[in-house]
């Protein structure tokens, strides 16, 4: 027993069968299961939050095929350890099997020098490698190392998992069996609930409960929500302003004001500003949706998203969060057009790309003597001369004629 070791890391599973969660790709009749457990495993990339199980599912498979087993950090290793690992693998007397698993944690980490540098051993087989990452790889690993790998996303684990994974660390005398522990079913449902699908953060917020609670007069050490609420750090949205999960979480920002879903709209700002993103950029999206998604159907949204990002920039946190929620509801409860949207990204598309002719020599500008001569200006239309201030004349080129940008729709007025 190593109980200098964390609780999450001892409470690692020993087998496929002890592994909890991720059934969607280890359920029984699952391709990775199979493969596994017929030994015809090759190089896979493993994608998924902190905390899902990628480590302890690396080590649960070299456990299974016996096969050595050797762990890097990308954080911390170079080419030179890379080449060791290599050379260890291929030597008979250090791996008689003659096949090895090379565990490479935060491989997304790794530049492409260092990806390069695995890709004769992974093609011929030297090494079966297991690449771990937070980020999305199709964007951080080098596309050969992704062409000869597998990628499986490993998702967070459900609540009932983490829950199953708490109760029998609490029976395990690897984990917290040696203590006389009294928690209800409520509180290990909430170190569940906070942990956010992270179950390292639902364990280690477990141990240091049970190891900072002093036991009452029967010897027992009674955990209570409070004691559990003081030892898990406030609940936290799985995101990184700098990863993948920025991405996403902006995307379902941008998408629920675009779908008029006012309550979707403010949970995704709050759980960006929760997760440390810029308010001006946050301010941005909303003055791009204003433009893009309402438009003409409500110009004022442009106004008023405008003036938000101004306010954002001075005001500043944590009043700005004020502003953002103002702007980005105005934004999802506006009525919506993408006409001007369109009628842009079309015009661009043919100026971009066909002969779109010559500007009418009636509606170009002379500002210089004698270019009258030419035809410049000539013929042109004063429309405030006009019933109405409106006048009938030529204004595209004689190759666009009748071509149509801007498209009314039953949102304008």
């Amino acid at each position: 027993m190593n109980l200098d070791k964390p609780l999450a890391f001892r409470m690692r599973p020993k087998n496929l069968e002890e592994f909890v969660g991720q059934e969607h790709i280890l359920g029984k009749d699952k391709l990775l299961y199979r493969t596994i457990k017929a030994d015809r495993l090759s190089s896979i990339i493993l994608w998924g939050p902190p905390g899902c199980g990628k480590t302890s599912l690396a080590k649960v498979i070299s456990e299974t095929t016996k096969y050595k087993f050797t762990k890097l950090n990308a954080v911390t290793s170079g080419v030179p350890d890379i080449k060791n690992a290599i050379a260890e693998a291929g030597n008979p007397l250090l791996n008689p099997s003659g096949k090895c698993i090379l565990f490479i944690d935060e491989i997304h980490r790794f530049n492409k020098l260092q990806q390069d540098a695995l890709l004769p051993f992974v093609e011929d087989g030297t090494v079966i490698l297991i690449g771990a990452t937070t980020e999305n790889p199709y964007f951080e690993v080098n596309k050969a190392l992704i062409s000869r790998s597998m990628v499986i996303k490993l998702e967070p684990l459900k609540k009932a998992d983490i829950i199953k994974i708490i109760k029998n660390s609490l029976k395990n005398t690897e984990g917290l069996g040696m203590y006389n522990i009294k928690i209800s079913d409520e509180t290990i449902n909430k170190i569940a609930d906070v942990s956010g699908g992270d179950v390292r953060t639902a364990l280690n917020g477990l141990e240091v409960a049970v190891l900072t609670t002093a036991m009452n007069k029967d010897g027992v050490i009674e955990i209570t929500n409070e004691i559990a609420g003081e030892s898990l750090n406030k609940r936290k949205a799985i995101f990184d302003k700098n990863g993948d999960s920025h991405y996403d979480n902006i995307s379902a920002f941008i998408k629920s004001m675009r779908g008029s879903d006012p309550d979707a709209t403010v949970f995704y700002l709050a759980r960006a500003l929760n997760g440390g993103e810029d308010p001006v950029f946050l301010a941005r999206r909303i003055v791009i949706a204003a433009a893009e998604d309402v438009g003409l159907a409500n110009p004022n949204a442009l106004i008023l998203a405008t003036s938000a990002m101004q306010a954002v920039t001075m005001v500043g946190m944590p009043e700005a969060r004020i502003i953002l929620s103002e702007a980005a509801i105005y934004i999802a409860n506006s009525k919506k057009s993408n006409a001007s949207y369109n009628a842009i990204n079309k015009a661009i598309s043919d100026v971009s790309s066909k002969d779109t002719g010559e500007i009418p020599m009636h509606i170009r500008n002379a500002p210089a003597s004698g270019m009258e001569e030419f035809g410049y200006g000539e013929g042109y239309k004063y429309p405030h001369d006009y019933p109405g201030h409106v006048v009938e004349q030529q204004y595209l080129p004689d190759k666009m004629l009748g071509t149509k940008y801007f498209i009314k729709d039953d949102t304008m007025e």
